[in-house]
């Protein structure tokens, strides 16, 4: 910026040596118009710059000197002349007060511009176009830097008046200005009443950040320019960029002292407001107002300070909706582009929906690869307000939720990334600590967290009760994402059917490692306790390392594993419970009361493909097994209802007392998954006196059941159950479970009676010829005595009796 700076006063300097040298040759030679040539030459020799002067020349003498110029034009050294001018203007004029010359006093009356047009430009190498006139000032600053201007003083033989030495060219002065020395160290005075700058325009391309802009309608005003004091400043322009889309004004004002020896500015009292709109973010215009108590620029030392900065923004952006944001900032600047730093020190961000944000931030390497470091601090602020502001529906379960959020601590990072050490945040009723860091466009993340209490429940959507009295999502869990929280999967989005569960194009190129560890985490009603999670994800895979958490005094412990390398991704999971107090679980994952109690224990490893609910489901492969110890079935009792329709089919009443639950010394099963249907084929409850096995599908794409159940008496039923003929206890009692897995639970399964008739039928034909078989049994005995045995065997061999007699059972058996 200072190189810009330093081209457009040596833009303005050139036409000072315009006018300079005009009024010089002015009041030698009678028409100005005569000094053209002489002009161009001077300006070709000291800068490069290729003049051009169409309009006329004039003058006047007395009691002011001035000179006019109009309609002039320079090219750049080596710019070809086709193209548009490096700098141009409509017209110049200048006038000196004449008296105050003569006592070495240089008072400018008036100093006026109008029509300027400057074309900067900095190509794809960052290379400007000024460039090349800046480096030719330098190379003549440095050839005109002579031993009595370099050192300070000169030698008598230097000065003699017996060797006079003439200067090079007569149209240029001898070089002296403000604060510099003439003579006996008296310093020259120089004094502008007025100074104009109107209808003038700037035009800026720049290449290499792809920037076309336009500062139009620039205007310039000063008075009493001195650098004996302060005087006031205004500028005014408006801006035309086509890129970006965008169009506004500015307007500055200012109180500007300056020390041109030590090339130190001062501006005091500095008010910047700005209008601008863009497109892009809004039909709206976005509004900027700026003050600045002191704004100092050493541009000798590179060093800039500003102090008492308070800016004031109204922006609009398209997911605003109507409303503005109001955003007030207020800091304290300083900068040394020497030393490549800048500090902010003092900051304090205010806005809309109790935003107030305090902190200081030091940037270090600024040319080269910036690099920052501060501290900041977040007051409690409403989330579920800023997210409602960008047309964000907040639909929670708790209203309250996203209502605080504060953070605090040191940060540091480049123009890539932040990372923040020692973070400290709250979250409504959670504390987070510990470090957390993460990319500017989302492609990396990292943290190591550690938090007291999270309800993740508190920010899903709210739960609607059911008309059979159960609860479901409001947000819309349906059949086809409900099985995925049963097994520990809970979808990153509400899954409508073919909608993507996951954000793939996101998560196949994050590189991320996270570690965090929460004393409570609730989540779909379940409660878990000391949880540890570590993640890690590079190169289209991601992965859940390790859950591990306590859970209903047992405990839990998943993994998980992403590839998203290429279509169609693959997710595969892994789950271990181990003595889990299933009745509680049950309960606080339903909303309903658990048909049993015991320890739950269970392993389950599943794998699928795609990214939708419904080919998750399509494709689901995978095997389980669980087990539950010491448990029982509550609110019925099986051994009852078995005895009581032994009794009745046996002609009499039971006369024990039963209690309200079965309890079972084991419940266990094993199932596999393929292509989203689950089977099960062993079944088996150890009932004191009965046994329960079971077989059957759950085929989770159509979302329907169909399962069979049997119970029977085992040989410890007189002790543990009740006292039950034998022959009934070649019985299988049949339950039948089918129907939609959206029915409720209680429509699922009845007794199945066609199933038990055929099982009567098969004991009364099992009767039927154990009486024959005993009846034969006993005509056997009866006929076939000892002597008639004797005869069989004599005819037909040893044993042939016994033999006889076996055939002739079986066909009663």
């Amino acid at each position: 910026m200072k190189g810009l700076f330093r081209a457009l006063l040596a833009a303005v300097g050139v036409l000072g040596i315009v006018v300079v040298v005009a009024v010089v040759y002015i009041t030698t030679f009678f028409d100005p118009n005569d000094l053209k040539p002489r002009l161009i030459e001077a300006v070709r020799s000291q800068s490069g710059l290729e003049l051009r002067l169409d309009g006329p020349l004039s003058w006047s003498f007395y009691p002011r000197i001035g000179v006019s110029v109009k309609d002039a034009e320079a090219w750049l050294p080596g710019q070809p002349e086709e193209d548009a001018p490096f700098v141009g203007f409509d017209s110049a004029e200048v006038s000196v007060a004449f008296t105050p010359l003569l006592t070495g006093d240089v008072s400018v009356d008036g100093l006026i511009l109008d029509g300027m047009r400057l074309n900067l430009a900095r190509d794809a190498q960052g290379q400007g176009n000024w460039q090349v006139l800046l480096d030719r000032l330098a190379a003549t600053d440095n050839v005109g830097q002579s031993p009595q201007n370099a050192g300070g003083s000169a030698t008598p033989a230097e000065t003699s008046s017996e060797n006079p030495v003439p200067p090079e060219n007569p149209t240029q002065p001898e070089k002296k200005g403000p604060g510099l020395k003439q003579g006996d160290d008296q310093p020259v005075a120089f004094d502008i009443a007025s100074v104009k700058v109107s209808n003038s325009q700037v035009n800026y391309v720049d290449r290499q950040k792809s920037l076309d802009i336009t500062l139009a309608n620039l205007s310039l005003q000063s008075s009493n320019v001195s650098p004996q004091a302060s005087f006031p400043v205004q500028l005014s322009f408006d801006v035309d960029g086509r890129q970006p889309d965008v169009n506004g004004n500015l307007k500055l004002k200012s109180q500007m002292r300056m020390d041109l020896g030590a090339e130190r500015y001062t501006f005091e009292n500095v008010t910047l407001n700005g209008k601008a709109q863009m497109p892009t973010l809004a039909e709206q215009a976005q509004t900027l107002n700026l003050k600045v108590a002191t704004l100092v620029a050493d541009t000798q030392a590179k060093q800039y300070r500003a102090d008492g900065i308070q800016l004031g923004a109204s922006l609009y952006h398209a997911a605003m909706q109507e409303a503005p944001l109001s955003l007030d900032l207020q800091a304290n600047a300083v900068a040394d582009l020497q030393a490549q730093t800048a500090t902010l020190s003092d900051l304090a961000l205010s806005g809309d929906d109790g935003l107030n944000l305090k902190g200081n931030l030091d940037v270090t390497q600024l040319d080269d690869a910036p690099r920052y470091h501060g501290r900041m601090e977040l007051a409690p602020l409403s989330v579920r307000d800023w997210l409602t502001r960008f047309g964000v529906e907040v639909n929670s379960a708790d209203d309250k939720a996203l209502t605080a959020l504060s953070l605090s601590g040191p940060f540091s990072g480049d123009t890539q990334r932040i990372d923040f050490d020692d973070l400290q945040m709250t979250l409504d009723d959670t504390q987070l600590r510990g470090s957390l860091g993460a990319a500017f466009d989302g492609q990396a993340l990292n943290f190591d967290l550690a938090g007291d209490q999270l309800d993740l429940d508190r920010y899903l959507a709210p739960r609607a009760q059911k008309a059979g009295g159960g609860e479901s999502s409001e947000g819309g869990e349906g059949k086809q994402t409900a099985w995925l929280s049963a097994l520990g999967v809970a979808p990153a989005l509400a899954a409508a059917e073919g909608a993507e569960l996951l954000p793939v194009d996101w998560l196949a190129g994050l590189e991320q490692e996270g570690h965090l560890t929460l004393d409570s985490l609730k989540a779909k009603g379940i409660k878990l306790s000391d949880v540890e999670l570590s993640t890690s994800g590079s190169g289209g895979r991601q992965r859940i390392d390790s859950l591990a958490a306590s859970l209903y005094d047992g405990s839990l412990q998943a993994s998980s594993a992403l590839d998203l390398r290429q279509p169609p991704i693959k997710l595969s999971f892994t789950e271990r419970m181990s003595g889990v107090d299933i009745a509680p679980f049950y309960q606080d994952f339903s909303g309903k009361a658990s048909p049993l109690r015991g320890k739950l224990n269970l392993q389950g490893d599943f794998d699928s493909q795609t990214n939708t609910a419904q080919g998750l489901e399509q494709n689901l492969d995978g095997q389980a097994a669980l087990r539950i110890d010491d448990g029982a079935m509550l609110d019925v009792n099986v051994s009852r209802q078995l005895c009581t329709a032994v009794a009745t089919l046996e002609g009499r009443e039971s006369t024990r007392e039963w209690s309200e639950d079965t309890a079972f010394d084991r419940l266990q099963a094993s199932v596999t998954i393929d292509n989203g249907v689950v089977h099960n084929d062993d079944l088996d409850i150890a009932i004191p006196g009965i046994d329960v096995t079971g077989e059957g599908d759950v085929n989770l794409v159509t979302n329907r059941l169909d399962y069979r159940a049997a119970a029977r008496f085992t040989d410890t039923a007189d002790e543990a159950a009740c006292g039950v003929n034998p022959r009934l206890a070649k019985v299988d009692f049949p339950i039948r479970c089918q129907g939609s897995l959206d029915d409720a639970p209680g429509q699922w399964c009845g007794f199945d009676r066609e199933a038990f008739q055929s099982s009567l039928a098969n004991l009364a034909k099992s009767e039927a010829r154990r009486k024959a078989g005993e009846r034969v049994d006993e005509e056997l005995n009866k006929q076939l005595d000892d002597e008639t045995r004797q005869k069989i065997d004599d005819k037909l061999g040893d044993g042939a009796a016994d033999k006889l007699g076996n055939k002739i059972r079986d066909l009663f058996q």
